[in-house]
């Protein structure tokens, strides 16, 4: 197990003896951990001296979204890159472009009714689907979504199916197009070596970590951009049942997705997965106790003293949390273990800052 001084010495748990696969694509969608394995990303390329593809200007912080991707999308002195990580609009041909030819390509699914839950109240002053609900009520939305649903709005794709949208597909497909959902399933089988599941975060970690052959130390994270408990909606089971129904596409795809996670975790053995996911949350309770001094401060946005990890707070009750390092956080701590505490508590917007600046 990795204690702050085999973090300090850089040792690897459980090494693969392999070299490293470097060249990767991992589809952001919304509302899954995708911040949260952003974040891993950004800090794996930074350490090994790789190339983050990072938006053009005029596309902001995302590739564009909600176009689909286009390699013009990318600034122009990050290409070639080895990691692609930004929210974008999966378009094979158009990453096919800019990335080598070796690159592997992985994204990340959630439990539909717990997706759209964080989706409704994140987004609920930003989509007019959601704003035209009286009361803000998801209840009231998903009694009768055609009431306040205009699918030809921009702002639409986070009201239905919005994973299906991120990968690409048509979010107001009749989910009874047997053929066409089949046909969608195949495709992204055959475009992506992974399909993380949220839900089963640290056991998609472990499948990666073997298909890409990186080190246990590689795949520390902190949960980036997660909501206040308190702001968190309880869903009975007949409304998550509603949530899954109008949400169909969303969820044949995530239903055989985490079927194929698991066929992934059974083929490497459930009790060896089991084993590595305890030793890496083993291994980031000894790095909090580290960055924390033994007190882990985790804030809202709007608490947080230090203002360069402060997350974005949307307008609204859907209050984001922060990881608020202590002024004396780094007394005792080796420069890497400092740096490693500073990069792993960072949030996106910063971080593009960061990588911006570096490039």
């Amino acid at each position: 197990m990795m204690d702050a001084v085999s973090l300090d010495s850089r040792s690897n748990a459980f090494p693969l003896q392999k070299t490293k696969h470097t060249n990767l694509v991992f589809v952001k969608t919304h509302k899954t951990a995708g911040s949260t394995m952003q974040n891993l990303l950004f800090r794996f390329a930074q350490h090994h001296n790789l190339t983050v593809a990072l938006p053009a200007e005029f596309c902001d912080h995302k590739f564009c979204y909600p176009s689909l991707f286009s390699h013009t999308f990318v600034r122009p002195n990050t290409i070639p890159p080895n990691i692609m990580t930004s929210h974008l609009r999966f378009n094979m041909k158009e990453l096919q472009l800019v990335m080598p030819k070796d690159t592997i390509y992985i994204t990340i699914l959630r439990e539909p009714s717990f997706m759209f839950e964080s989706l409704f109240n994140y987004f609920l002053n930003y989509c007019d689907s959601f704003r035209r609900v009286p009361n803000h009520s998801l209840e009231t939305f998903l009694a009768d979504p055609w009431q306040y649903y205009r699918p030809n709005e921009e702002d639409s794709v986070y009201a239905r199916n919005t994973m299906t949208f991120d990968l690409g597909k048509d979010k107001d497909h009749p989910p009874t197009d047997a053929a066409y959902v089949q046909a969608f399933l195949a495709e992204m089988e055959q475009a992506f070596s992974l399909v993380m599941i949220t839900d089963y975060f640290d056991e998609s970690l472990i499948v990666l970590r073997h298909l890409l052959s990186w080190d246990l130390d590689d795949l520390l994270y902190f949960k980036i951009n997660s909501r206040k408990e308190e702001s968190k909606q309880t869903l009975t089971p007949a409304l998550a049942s509603k949530i899954r129904d109008w949400n169909a596409l969303d969820t044949q795809l995530y239903d055989y997705f985490n079927a194929s996670l698991w066929r992934k975790i059974a083929a490497l053995g459930t009790a060896f997965v089991a084993k590595e996911v305890r030793e890496l949350q083993q291994a980031q309770e000894n790095l909090m106790r580290s960055c924390f001094n033994g007190e882990v401060q985790i804030r809202s946005s709007k608490e947080m003293k230090n203002r360069s990890l402060r997350p974005w707070q949307p307008v609204g009750t859907a209050e984001i949390m922060g990881f608020d390092l202590p002024l004396n956080f780094s007394h005792g701590l080796s420069s890497h273990v400092k740096e490693l505490c500073l990069k792993i508590a960072t949030p996106e917007l910063h971080y593009l800052d960061i990588l911006q600046n570096f490039k």
